[in-house]
Parts: C-alpha cells; sequence; structure tokens
C-alpha cells in the first residue's frame, strides 16, 4: 500500500520501496561506470536516505550484485507468461521475451553481463553463471526437455550466443532485430530437437 506523508513523500510498503530502489540503481549502473555510481547518488535518485540503502542491500557491492541478478535472471513469472504453443512457438516466444528485455534496458543490460566491470571480481562472476545455469533449466522446463548436464551445457553455450547476438544487434549495428530473433530461434531449436537428441 503506498501513502503520501505530509511532507508529500510517498511511504512505501518495503518490499516496493526495495524494488524502487533497486529500478534506480538499475537505470544508474546503465549510464554510469560502476565507480561513478554512489550509494549517496542511489539514495537522492530513489528519494530515500542512504542509510535505506544500507538497510535493504548492505554495500554498494551487495546492491551492485543484485542489480546483475535482476538484470540477467529471467523471472519465473515472465516465463509463466509466455504461450503454451507447439514447441518452435515456445522458443519464438522465449527468444522475443529475451530481446524485449535486452532493448527496454540495453544499457544497463550489457553493464550487467560485462563481468569485467569489477575486474572479473568473483562474485559478479559467480552471479553471472548462477543466473546462466537457471536459465537453462528454466529453458529446458518450457520446452520440454529434461535438463542433462550436456543440454544444459548447449543452452548455456546458446546463451552465450545471445550476448554475442544482442550486441552485434544493439551495440555494432550488424544485424536487425529480426535477424537476431531468427539467429537465435534456430539456433536455439536444433540444439533441443537435434543437437541434444543425437547425442
Amino acid at each position: 500500500m503506498t501513502t503520501t506523508t505530509t511532507s508529500g513523500r510517498r511511504r512505501l510498503e518495503p518490499d516496493e520501496r526495495r524494488r524502487e530502489i533497486l529500478g534506480c540503481a538499475v537505470r544508474l549502473f546503465g549510464e554510469r561506470a560502476y565507480a561513478e555510481v554512489s550509494t549517496t547518488d542511489i539514495a537522492r535518485e530513489a528519494g530515500v536516505a542512504r542509510g535505506l540503502i544500507n538497510h535493504y542491500f548492505g554495500t554498494k557491492k551487495e546492491l551492485y550484485l543484485e542489480v546483475v541478478r535482476a538484470l540477467v535472471t529471467v523471472p519465473d513469472v515472465a516465463l509463466a507468461q509466455l504461450p503454451r504453443g507447439t514447441r518452435e512457438e515456445r522458443v519464438e516466444a522465449c527468444v522475443g521475451w529475451f530481446l524485449d528485455v535486452v532493448q527496454r534496458h540495453s544499457s544497463a543490460w550489457f553493464a550487467a553481463v560485462n563481468a569485467e566491470v569489477l575486474g572479473r571480481d568473483p562474485d559478479v562472476v559467480r552471479v553471472l553463471e548462477e543466473a546462466d545455469d537457471r536459465t537453462a533449466d528454466q529453458v529446458l522446463a518450457l520446452l520440454g526437455i529434461e535438463p542433462t548436464e550436456d543440454v544444459r551445457a548447449m543452452v548455456r553455450a546458446h546463451a552465450g550466443m545471445a550476448k554475442v547476438a544482442a550486441h552485434e544487434w544493439l551495440v555494432r549495428r550488424a544485424m536487425t532485430r529480426e535477424q537476431a530473433h531468427a539467429l537465435l530461434s534456430r539456433t536455439l531449436l536444433t540444439i533441443v530437437e537435434d543437437v541434444a537428441a543425437a547425442g
């Protein structure tokens, strides 16, 4: 529930306030390098006291890890909303959802998937690897494929290609969204229907 205080500031429930702070952090880390963003900047952007950042997230680095996690982890609710047609239709919808997210949050998303931002910080790398593992399991569940380790590895490899395809589309402008969609849809379908089946 949201209420307005006498000072005009909105009083939010804790989960809502946390999401608002996280959204501001996503925006700022997408616009500027990690070293150029302070918790004071994020607090100012969110309209909260800096102590609230520490209360909800701990240190600046812990907040940054949460930003990375939020940007690279597919929410279960998003997959639940995808259409349940043929396997090909589910692949098309899954890839379309991915491209929508990357396009909407391009600056922040590219910053998040670039583990070099903290000098290959092991915590950032761990968050990225966990997200790749979870996404592989979610995609396989969506497509009705048994998540054996070799098939999970193939889907993780596809995720690597998806990151490069997004870069080619949005940063280098070397391909269109339609080409990126076709590339990612067809290769994922080939992985789950031909390569994995042959294995």
